[in-house]
Protein backbone atom coordinates (compact mmCIF):
# COMPACT_ATOMS: atom_id res chain seq x y z
CA UNK A 1 0.00 0.00 0.00
CA UNK A 2 1.62 3.65 -0.68
CA UNK A 3 1.29 6.36 1.81
CA UNK A 4 1.09 9.46 0.14
CA UNK A 5 1.37 12.75 2.51
CA UNK A 6 2.10 14.91 -0.02
CA UNK A 7 1.00 18.81 0.23
CA UNK A 8 0.69 18.02 4.34
CA UNK A 9 3.00 19.31 7.05
CA UNK A 10 3.50 16.77 10.19
CA UNK A 11 4.85 18.04 13.73
CA UNK A 12 6.77 15.40 15.66
CA UNK A 13 7.69 16.08 18.85
CA UNK A 14 11.18 14.38 20.53
CA UNK A 15 12.22 13.61 16.50
CA UNK A 16 15.75 13.94 17.05
CA UNK A 17 16.34 9.78 18.28
CA UNK A 18 14.72 6.34 18.25
CA UNK A 19 11.25 5.97 17.65
CA UNK A 20 10.89 10.00 16.94
CA UNK A 21 13.56 10.26 14.33
CA UNK A 22 11.78 7.02 12.38
CA UNK A 23 9.16 8.47 12.24
CA UNK A 24 9.95 11.68 11.30
CA UNK A 25 12.19 10.04 8.49
CA UNK A 26 9.38 7.58 7.38
CA UNK A 27 6.93 11.15 7.21
CA UNK A 28 9.41 12.67 4.79
CA UNK A 29 9.93 9.50 2.85
CA UNK A 30 6.02 10.07 2.30
CA UNK A 31 5.91 13.27 0.89
CA UNK A 32 5.17 15.07 4.27
CA UNK A 33 6.50 18.11 4.95
CA UNK A 34 7.96 17.35 8.37
CA UNK A 35 8.69 20.00 11.22
CA UNK A 36 10.71 17.87 13.72
CA UNK A 37 10.76 19.52 17.57
CA UNK A 38 13.52 18.71 20.00
CA UNK A 39 15.97 19.67 22.71
CA UNK A 40 19.13 18.89 21.82
CA UNK A 41 20.74 21.49 18.88
CA UNK A 42 23.15 19.22 17.60
CA UNK A 43 20.83 16.18 17.26
CA UNK A 44 18.65 18.41 15.07
CA UNK A 45 21.63 19.63 13.08
CA UNK A 46 22.30 16.35 12.66
CA UNK A 47 18.64 15.23 11.37
CA UNK A 48 18.65 17.97 9.65
CA UNK A 49 22.01 16.76 7.22
CA UNK A 50 20.13 13.58 6.80
CA UNK A 51 16.89 14.87 5.97
CA UNK A 52 17.54 18.51 3.86
CA UNK A 53 14.35 20.54 3.28
CA UNK A 54 13.36 19.56 7.47
CA UNK A 55 12.54 22.14 9.41
CA UNK A 56 13.43 21.81 13.03
CA UNK A 57 12.78 23.82 16.20
CA UNK A 58 15.02 23.18 19.54
CA UNK A 59 12.25 23.45 22.34
CA UNK A 60 11.91 21.94 25.38
CA UNK A 61 8.22 20.90 25.24
CA UNK A 62 8.06 21.01 29.32
CA UNK A 63 8.71 24.79 29.01
CA UNK A 64 4.41 25.28 28.56
CA UNK A 65 4.89 29.11 27.74
CA UNK A 66 8.04 28.60 25.34
CA UNK A 67 6.35 26.43 23.76
CA UNK A 68 3.06 27.91 23.39
CA UNK A 69 4.95 30.95 21.59
CA UNK A 70 6.52 29.22 19.53
CA UNK A 71 4.14 26.23 18.47
CA UNK A 72 1.57 29.20 17.97
CA UNK A 73 3.69 30.84 15.25
CA UNK A 74 4.83 27.62 13.21
CA UNK A 75 1.76 28.11 10.23
CA UNK A 76 -0.79 25.01 9.16
CA UNK A 77 -0.37 21.48 10.57
CA UNK A 78 -2.01 18.58 9.09
CA UNK A 79 -0.64 15.85 11.03
CA UNK A 80 0.93 15.55 14.95
CA UNK A 81 2.86 13.40 16.13
CA UNK A 82 3.13 13.49 19.77
CA UNK A 83 6.45 11.20 20.62
CA UNK A 84 8.48 12.86 23.37
CA UNK A 85 8.53 10.63 26.19
CA UNK A 86 10.65 9.88 29.32
CA UNK A 87 10.46 7.50 31.97
CA UNK A 88 12.37 6.51 35.22
CA UNK A 89 13.69 3.18 36.13
CA UNK A 90 12.88 2.98 39.98
CA UNK A 91 10.38 1.47 41.83
CA UNK A 92 6.87 3.60 43.91
CA UNK A 93 8.81 4.06 47.49
CA UNK A 94 12.08 5.19 45.66
CA UNK A 95 10.19 7.46 42.95
CA UNK A 96 10.61 11.23 44.31
CA UNK A 97 8.23 14.30 43.30
CA UNK A 98 10.75 15.54 40.92
CA UNK A 99 10.67 12.19 39.08
CA UNK A 100 6.93 12.34 38.53
CA UNK A 101 6.69 15.94 38.08
CA UNK A 102 9.45 15.58 34.60
CA UNK A 103 7.30 12.18 33.93
CA UNK A 104 4.32 13.51 33.75
CA UNK A 105 5.28 17.07 32.95
CA UNK A 106 6.57 15.86 29.49
CA UNK A 107 4.62 12.71 29.19
CA UNK A 108 0.99 13.99 29.58
CA UNK A 109 0.95 17.43 30.20
CA UNK A 110 3.23 18.28 27.09
CA UNK A 111 1.49 16.64 25.37
CA UNK A 112 -1.92 18.30 26.16
CA UNK A 113 -0.52 21.41 25.70
CA UNK A 114 0.93 20.75 21.89
CA UNK A 115 -2.09 19.11 21.16
CA UNK A 116 -4.17 22.10 22.36
CA UNK A 117 -2.15 24.47 20.15
CA UNK A 118 -2.39 21.98 16.99
CA UNK A 119 -6.17 21.84 17.49
CA UNK A 120 -6.47 24.78 17.65
CA UNK A 121 -4.65 25.55 13.83
CA UNK A 122 -6.83 22.79 12.68
CA UNK A 123 -10.07 24.73 13.80
CA UNK A 124 -8.54 28.48 12.79
CA UNK A 125 -8.16 26.91 9.27
CA UNK A 126 -11.42 24.89 9.37
CA UNK A 127 -9.01 21.96 7.71
CA UNK A 128 -9.26 18.18 8.44
CA UNK A 129 -6.52 16.71 10.73
CA UNK A 130 -4.85 13.64 12.59
CA UNK A 131 -3.05 13.22 16.00
CA UNK A 132 -1.20 10.70 16.74
CA UNK A 133 -0.23 10.32 20.57
CA UNK A 134 2.72 7.43 21.15
CA UNK A 135 1.60 5.74 24.34
CA UNK A 136 2.62 2.19 25.38
CA UNK A 137 2.07 -1.11 26.40
CA UNK A 138 2.67 0.23 29.82
CA UNK A 139 -0.71 1.87 29.89
CA UNK A 140 -2.15 -1.85 29.99
CA UNK A 141 0.27 -3.88 31.66
CA UNK A 142 2.05 -3.33 34.81
CA UNK A 143 5.57 -3.37 34.62
CA UNK A 144 8.11 -3.58 37.48
CA UNK A 145 9.51 -0.81 38.79
CA UNK A 146 7.77 1.77 35.81
CA UNK A 147 4.96 2.52 38.39
CA UNK A 148 5.30 6.12 37.52
CA UNK A 149 5.74 5.53 33.48
CA UNK A 150 2.64 2.94 33.44
CA UNK A 151 0.34 5.94 35.22
CA UNK A 152 1.79 8.88 32.72
CA UNK A 153 0.83 6.33 29.71
CA UNK A 154 -2.40 5.95 30.93
CA UNK A 155 -3.29 8.95 31.22
CA UNK A 156 -2.53 9.38 27.80
CA UNK A 157 -4.49 6.62 26.74
CA UNK A 158 -7.64 8.12 28.57
CA UNK A 159 -6.76 11.22 26.94
CA UNK A 160 -6.50 9.91 23.58
CA UNK A 161 -10.32 8.52 24.12
CA UNK A 162 -11.52 11.97 25.29
CA UNK A 163 -10.12 13.87 22.73
CA UNK A 164 -11.31 11.67 20.09
CA UNK A 165 -14.79 12.16 20.80
CA UNK A 166 -14.15 15.54 21.12
CA UNK A 167 -12.79 16.46 18.12
CA UNK A 168 -14.09 13.64 15.86
CA UNK A 169 -17.32 15.47 15.07
CA UNK A 170 -14.53 18.44 13.70
CA UNK A 171 -13.00 15.86 11.46
CA UNK A 172 -9.67 15.67 13.97
CA UNK A 173 -8.80 11.88 14.40
CA UNK A 174 -6.91 11.06 17.57
CA UNK A 175 -5.29 7.66 18.03
CA UNK A 176 -2.60 6.08 20.01
CA UNK A 177 -0.28 3.71 19.32
CA UNK A 178 1.14 1.44 21.84
CA UNK A 179 4.54 0.01 21.18
CA UNK A 180 6.23 -2.53 23.37
CA UNK A 181 9.99 -2.13 24.42
CA UNK A 182 12.20 -0.89 21.62
CA UNK A 183 15.69 -0.99 21.90
CA UNK A 184 16.10 2.92 22.09
CA UNK A 185 18.53 4.87 24.36
CA UNK A 186 15.01 4.67 26.79
CA UNK A 187 14.26 1.24 25.96
CA UNK A 188 18.23 0.11 26.90
CA UNK A 189 18.06 1.46 29.67
CA UNK A 190 14.93 -0.17 31.19
CA UNK A 191 15.64 -3.74 29.53
CA UNK A 192 19.29 -3.73 28.75
CA UNK A 193 19.95 -6.72 31.88
CA UNK A 194 18.95 -10.18 30.98
CA UNK A 195 16.91 -10.67 34.01
CA UNK A 196 14.79 -7.97 33.83
CA UNK A 197 14.02 -8.79 30.28
CA UNK A 198 13.13 -12.37 30.55
CA UNK A 199 9.80 -12.16 32.09
CA UNK A 200 8.71 -9.18 29.10
CA UNK A 201 10.74 -11.52 26.62
CA UNK A 202 8.76 -14.61 27.60
CA UNK A 203 5.41 -12.65 26.84
CA UNK A 204 6.23 -11.99 23.25
CA UNK A 205 5.98 -14.87 20.72
CA UNK A 206 8.79 -13.71 18.70
CA UNK A 207 10.84 -13.51 22.03
CA UNK A 208 12.91 -10.67 21.30
CA UNK A 209 12.37 -6.98 20.83
CA UNK A 210 12.17 -4.61 18.33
Amino acid sequence: MEINFSGKRALVTGATKGIGKDIAIQLSKCGAKVVAVGRTKQLLGELEKELPGIETIELDIADWKRTEKVLKTIGPIDLLVNNAGMGWLKSLLDATEEDIDSVFGVNIKALINVTKIVVQNMLDRKAPGSIVNISSQASIAGLLHHTVYCASKGAVDAFTRATALEYGPKNIRVNAVNPTVIMTDMGRLGWSDPKVAKPMLEKIPLNRYK
